[in-house]
């Protein structure tokens, strides 16, 4: 899955004994397990961008930290511990309001090492007063409170986000006024089918064993129960990197998943106890219990008092760590944060994490949106594509946007990205993890964004490593092909065209492109080692439909994908390490296979959507199916 697990490892380095480390360990547990298996899946992927590499900043925090103490012994008698003491109980605290999320814990060590540096210099201020008189002894004892006052300081602001209220962003809210309906919500309730990892609660399932299996390692489409069509009728959904979305027929979203930076938009907190992995994988039938929070696992409504009144949800959209709902009349609404390879960007510039749902003031009449792993493209009724979130791979279109993390809050408030009039507007917008597209309304394609692996379509500099495209480029290779959809993965990406033809271009070596091997050639892909005849192609250049394939719906995975035919056949390939392709294997899936098993046989798929590590397709309820009525 994306990078935004890049700042755990901060969390080692804590010079504070036990009151930090206390405090997550009863939580931590059960997303370590998540972690873990993500970053198994994450190998074959390597979807860490290339820019932006500022991991030797932690290094040098490392090195200040390791530096710091060395003069402290000579303090002793100040008894500095008992003076930073009150500051773990901040952080401790602070971690308790997030829900005991992972992330959160990273800014512990930026905390806790400015009480060190602080020591450091009142040492070494001793140092050169120790041959001086008792009145100079006490002029510097004096002069030492000024020194603290300054650590002080930015010790608050570090912990600034505690200072963040939603409430600011929900006065302005209800005092907005209707604009015209623009947007109409989907009336169809569905069955929702469920299949991967699962264990931080992105399938949904809740906590425990239901009908004697297991919550987490789905293999195959099972329905979520959870989400019966009869109680709760969802009508649309959005899947996150590791967390979802639902809209229900009666306006009210429902989430679930891991809530880190409170993607779910909803309070979690769950005084559980931890559990090893490994018990999950026991045999023993009184084995119920997963360990996983029940609040994360189990779908959970969202409090969306901040709404209009009459405002009506039309679609939803979810990032890595951030959630979006879109109204009737165009406004869009938002809670979570984006993150970079640095760790937390923000939600906007004076915000860190929002918690709840809050407007995005900047953005109205919008018609559609679609989200990356930390960037959102909206598009308005007047075809004019916004774009907000990290812009290090230039995902937002910007060329103002600075690739370097302390520039990154530049890309948190929506600009529109492109040149656009009344003869030149966008339809329709789509997102991969670090690149974005829009298409036209003369049916032409344009891309930007990371391209490494040839993802926006665009042959630029393909199989450099730090290769992008700056601003919105046609996607010459997609000119006459007349696209309908679009969707796109960390670094492939596949079309649907208006005569039904599934395309697909990118990275190849996990079989995210679908193809068999004998259609690479020179012309067309870029092998190991430059070499056609003996090497193992990596990058389809440009797109390439798909033989004997038909479909009216695509969707893209992190690494996978699924296309959806017009009699509801839902076919899956691509990188299966957890179960994300539904066929039950961990094998990848080299071509496009139907996923056929007794859940969806004989249903008419109509949507797929799919995370990190996880994927969920949706077929209209059928009463006599589920119920055998």
């Amino acid at each position: 899955m994306p990078p935004r697990r890049a700042a755990a490892p901060k969390a080692t380095p804590v010079p504070v004994p036990k009151p930090v480390t206390k405090a997550p360990a009863p939580k931590s547990a059960p997303k370590a397990a998540a972690t873990k298996k993500a970053t198994a899946a994450s190998k074959r992927a390597a979807p860490a961008p290339p820019v932006d590499e500022s991991e030797g900043d932690a290094s040098e925090v490392d090195e200040e930290e390791d530096e710091a103490p060395a003069p402290a012994p000579t303090k002793a008698k100040r008894a500095a511990a008992p003076k930073k003491a009150p500051a773990p109980k901040k952080v401790t605290k602070a971690t308790a309001a997030t829900n005991g999320d992972k992330k959160t814990s990273a800014a512990k060590p930026k905390a806790a090492a400015k009480p060190a540096a602080k020591a450091a210099a009142k040492t070494n201020g001793v140092k050169r007063k120790v041959d001086e008189s008792e009145e100079e002894d006490k002029e510097s004892s004096e002069e030492e409170p000024k020194e603290e006052q300054r650590p002080k300081k930015k010790v608050k602001q570090e912990t600034a986000p505690k200072k963040v209220a939603p409430k600011k962003e929900a006065k302005p809210v209800t005092l907005l006024k209707r604009n015209p309906v623009i947007n109409h919500a989907p009336t169809t309730k569905l069955d929702v089918f469920v299949f991967g990892e699962g264990s931080s609660g992105e399938l949904g399932l809740g906590p425990k064993k239901y009908e004697g299996k297991k919550p987490i390692d789905v293999k195959r489409p099972r329905i979520n129960h959870q989400l019966d069509a009869d109680k709760v009728g969802v009508v649309a959904m959005a899947c996150g990197g590791m967390h979802a979305v639902a809209l229900t027929h009666d306006n009210r979203i429902l989430t679930w998943g891991q809530n880190d930076d409170h993607a779910l938009g909803r309070d979690t907190h769950w005084e559980g106890g931890t559990r090893d992995i490994d018990d999950e994988e026991s045999d023993e039938d009184d084995d119920d219990d997963s360990g996983m929070n029940p609040h994360e696992s189990t779908p959970g409504e969202v409090n969306l008092s901040a709404l209009h009144p009459d405002a009506k949800i039309t679609a939803v959209a979810a990032c890595d760590s951030a959630s979006f709902v879109l109204t009737d009349d165009g406004y869009v609404y938002a809670w979570g944060t984006f993150r970079g390879t640095d760790g937390i960007i923000g939600f906007t510039d004076n915000i860190r994490v929002q918690p709840t749902p809050a407007l995005i003031p900047e953005v109205r009449n919008i018609t559609r949106l679609a989200a990356g792993a930390n960037h959102v493209l909206a598009l308005d009724k007047d075809g004019k594509v916004f774009t907000w979130g990290a812009g290090g791979q230039f995902q937002l279109g910007r060329r103002t946007i600075a690739r370097r993390g302390h520039h990154a809050e530049a890309g948190l408030k929506p600009e529109p990205c492109g040149k656009f009039t009344k003869k030149h507007y966008a339809v329709d917008v789509a997102a991969g993890s670090y690149h974005s597209f829009y298409i036209d309304n003369h049916g032409q394609v344009w891309g930007w964004g990371l391209n490494n692996f040839s993802q926006t379509g665009l042959g630029d500099r393909a199989g450099v490593s730090d290769a992008m495209i700056e601003h919105p480029t046609m996607v010459s290779s997609l000119e006459d092909k007349k696209v309908k959809q679009l969707s796109a993965g960390v670094h492939h990406s596949i079309a649907c065209t208006k005569d039904g033809k599934v395309l697909t271009w990118g990275r190849i070596d996990g079989h995210q492109t679908g193809q068999e091997k004998e259609v690479f050639t020179e012309d067309n892909a870029i092998f190991d080692d430059d070499d056609p005849t003996n090497g193992k192609p990596r990058i389809l250049t440009q797109p390439l439909a798909l033989p004997d394939l038909e479909a009216t719906f695509v969707c893209a995975g992190t690494d996978n994908n699924f296309s959806i035919t017009e009699s509801g056949t839902v076919y899956s390939w691509g990188f299966s390490t957890n179960y994300q392709t539904g066929q039950g294997t961990l094998d990848d899936i080299e071509v496009p296979t139907p996923i056929d098993n007794t859940a969806l046989r004989g249903r008419t798929v109509t949507w797929a959507g799919a995370g990190g590590q996880y994927s969920v397709v949706a077929a209209p309820h059928d009463d006599k199916v589920v119920n055998g009525n």
